[in-house]
């Protein structure tokens, strides 16, 4: 029969962190709307509403504050776990709930990326050909470029000519984009040859496989930044060159932002297995992280088919 402590369900006490992490959030959203609305301008450089320049800068300002209030009240609580979770405080019944937690959160995930993906294909599909298919005489589209990828509406729109940008030029599948694909997939087998490592109890393939998927993870970030730099000094590609770079950026952007709280997420659960944290048994806390990492290479396949190659 099963001891009353693998039976109870651990409940810890009461916390304050919840209630910092939301004044951060608050702070960092509210910072961010201030910063937007104070330093929107148009393309001479002008401010679109002088009056709310003054937003800009204390906008900026809670934007720092929040982020390091999140950060360090993070550190703080994540800490607290891992110690309830060294002290023999989670049995089963916290391990199923952490489980469940993770896939609803990943599932949340994907969510969000579908989102993009939908509109990505709404203006690709539905929008640039329909806007382009209405007869002259009863629209005020007219000469709306449907060819894509599309860098803007091109022709007269509502009585104001746009002109092509002359530089431009859509992102290839080859170059840097192929090397992060290999990065990316190479790094899904390091993390994969890492858990063997661990369910075998063979920390040194832990800590090494654990080690170069944190290295790849932060040279497919490099390799993005370099992109980046490339789109904006050399191809005439930003976010201003109409539905393709706003989606481009949209899209690449944000999972780039996942891949760097995946690997942070990665450089914990390296110096936790450094420590010695986790046993063929028990290693939740690396099986999350495991999780997050191979979503975040299945979505970097559907960018580079659906954004870089067709």
């Amino acid at each position: 029969m099963a001891s009353h402590s693998e039976n109870h369900y651990f409940v810890p006490h009461g916390s304050i962190y919840p209630a910092l992490i939301s004044v951060g959030l608050l702070s960092m959203a509210s910072g961010f709307v201030f910063n937007v609305t104070g330093s929107d301008t148009r393309l001479d450089g002008s401010f679109k509403n002088p009056a709310l320049s003054y937003l800009a800068t204390p906008g900026k300002y809670m934007m720092y504050f929040g982020l390091a209030v999140i950060l360090t009240m993070m550190f703080k609580w994540l800490s607290a776990v891992v110690t309830e979770s060294l002290t023999g405080q989670y049995k089963k019944w916290e391990d199923k709930s952490f489980r469940i937690g993770m896939i609803v959160f990943i599932c949340s995930e994907v969510a969000f990326f579908a989102a993009f993906f939908g509109a990505l294909f709404y203006m690709r599909v539905l929008s640039v050909p329909d806007l382009a298919s209405y007869a002259p005489d009863i629209t005020p589209y007219k000469d709306f470029l449907s060819a894509w990828p599309s860098q803007g509406p091109g022709g007269t729109v509502l009585g104001e000519t746009y002109k092509p940008d002359p530089a431009f030029h859509p992102m290839s599948w080859s170059g840097l984009p192929l090397i992060n694909t290999l990065l990316l997939l190479s790094s899904g087998a390091t993390i994969t040859w890492a858990h063997w490592g661990l369910i075998k109890n063979n920390r040194k393939q832990l800590i090494i496989g654990l080690f170069l998927t944190i290295a790849l993870g932060i040279t497919f970030l490099c390799c993005q930044a370099a992109e980046y730099h490339h789109a904006y000094t050399e191809m005439g590609l930003t976010l201003k060159s109409g539905a393709y770079g706003a989606t481009f950026f949209m899209l690449t952007g944000f999972h780039g932002f996942h891949v760097t709280i995946g690997t942070l997420m990665l450089i914990v659960i390296w110096l936790r297995s450094i420590k010695g944290h986790f046993t063929p048994e028990h290693h939740f806390g690396f099986e999350g992280v495991a999780w997050y990492w191979h979503f975040v290479d299945v979505v970097w396949l559907g960018l580079y088919i659906f954004v870089y190659m067709l």
